[in-house]
């Protein structure tokens, strides 16, 4: 396995309050890795370290070898792309509007759009489903329709790695499996994702490699057929459960003990 991303060592806190401590963890290149566990355990913590939003109280989160804060912000996000939860919309911006920003690593200091910033735009609204809404006011639309076209910006970024903590939230069910399949094609075409996932039965089927933590700590990694077992859902979640295989992929299915 080689790891261009990684964590050595990493602690990381919200001013007195650590969250990680002496966190190692090495992200598969190509691979879709997803991450899993209870609430407030640093899954968002540590994608926040992943892209320089959070500085370690110690250790670091290096990616090709140096710390990512050693990197110049437009080359680190011409890299690794991020999708926050929840993240704020501008005031007075279009669909199309928003998603151009993805582009913004790409642009030189005046900023103008090329072809290929509108080629990108294009592809990426498709991809995301959300062509139709191009002159929509972002502020207008659903929170499934916003968590689509906040998907576009970060494909509109091109970058080879995809970094998204929660994507699934606020869509329904159909576009929950529309977007992890897509993330699984993008997989397939060599881009590495990292993904923070609630759902462990939709982590088990799409990702490569799973990385269960809890309070801060890496307690089990490795492929979901391997580390996904009544032991650990137990430990990780406090859930009694059954493990069974998914009648269609055969990877572990949990069902959760009334």
């Amino acid at each position: 396995m080689t790891s261009r991303l990684s964590a050595q060592e990493l602690s990381l806190g919200y001013g007195d309050r650590v969250v990680c401590t002496r966190l190692g963890l090495d992200i598969p290149d190509g691979a879709f890795t997803a991450i899993v566990g209870p609430n407030a355990c640093g899954k968002s913590t540590l994608l926040r370290a992943f892209v320089r939003l959070l500085k370690p109280v110690s250790g670091a989160a290096n990616f090709d070898g140096r710390p990512v804060g050693s990197y110049p912000t437009k080359e680190l996000a011409r890299s690794l792309g991020f999708l926050p939860q929840d993240p704020a919309v501008p005031e007075n911006i279009r669909v199309e509007q928003l998603v151009g920003r993805g582009r913004f690593p790409h642009q030189s200091f005046l900023a103008t759009t090329s072809e290929e910033d509108e080629r990108a735009v294009a592809e990426a609204m498709a991809a995301a489903g959300v062509a139709e809404l191009a002159e929509r006011p972002v502020a207008e639309l659903s929170g499934g329709q916003r968590q689509r076209v906040w998907v576009a910006m970060v494909l509109a970024q091109q970058t080879p790695y995809l970094l998204l903590d929660e994507p699934t939230s606020f869509l329904d069910i159909a576009h929950q499996y529309q977007l992890l399949t897509l993330l699984a094609k993008l997989r397939d075409e060599g881009r590495t994702i990292i993904a923070v996932l609630h759902d462990i039965n939709q982590a088990c089927r799409y990702a490569d490699h799973l990385v269960a933590m809890k309070d801060g700590q890496v307690v089990a990694e490795g492929a979901a057929a391997d580390i996904v077992d009544e032991t650990l859902l137990e430990d990780v979640f406090d859930l009694p459960s059954i493990v069974v295989p998914d009648p269609l992929t055969g990877t572990p299915m949990v069902v959760p003990k009334p």
